[in-house]
């Protein structure tokens, strides 16, 4: 159970837009941004830069998507995995991908370039930071530098969300919860501590 319950989402008429937005694309409001409304400034300023990071520039939304669900997975935060299953699968990625994204440096199903950015990301978001010359020489080979910037402004965003949901304990809406039972559940994915009264 949340330790702060999500708040309206027409508490703020100036955030409504924006949670019509999420609503859909997505077919619900995420209540990690309904909780954080509580300061509307800081919620307004975090979707600003969620839009900037995952869906504007030249690296494909798909792999965004699969290196936030990495670093959502390797810093355990369980319902940042459940939304980036789900916004991987909205972005193209196809089930088998989602499901393997852990074997990404064996499976045929990434190409070289994917291995590359999903090991950045998973060695980015261990604690202590991993990332070596050798990881992020095996980047350059296939992203420029302002592609390496979206790839770890993506990482980065997840750094926040991972920390925001695990420490407020966030319950995790139905549909994710739905998707990620069938897509990673697999692979061992619960709700754990997101998944709300019911659990």
């Amino acid at each position: 159970m949340a330790h702060l319950p999500p708040l309206p989402h027409d508490t703020h008429d100036e955030l409504v837009d924006n949670f019509e937005h999420y609503n859909k694309t997505r077919g619900f409001i995420p209540n990690s941004i309904l909780t954080m409304q509580r300061r509307p400034k800081i919620a307004a300023a975090f979707m600003a830069l969620n839009q900037a990071i995952l869906y504007e520039g030249t690296v494909s939304e798909e792999l965004k998507m699969l290196v936030s669900l990495i670093s959502s997975q390797a810093s355990g935060c369980r319902y940042c995995q459940a939304h980036m299953a789900n916004l991987a699968k909205i972005y193209a990625a196809s089930a088998e991908k989602i499901a393997a994204v852990w074997e990404w440096e064996t499976s045929p199903l990434f190409t070289d370039a994917e291995r590359a950015a999903l090991s950045y990301a998973f060695k980015a978001s261990c604690l202590p930071n991993l990332v070596d010359e050798e990881s992020f020489a095996s980047l350059s080979a296939h992203f420029d530098d302002s592609e390496i910037v979206e790839i770890t402004a993506s990482i980065a965003l997840f750094g926040y969300l991972n920390r925001w949901n695990d420490t407020m304990a966030t319950d995790l809406e139905d549909y994710p919860k739905t998707v990620a039972q069938d897509l990673i559940g697999g692979q061992g994915w619960s709700a754990g501590k997101h998944g709300g009264q019911t659990e």
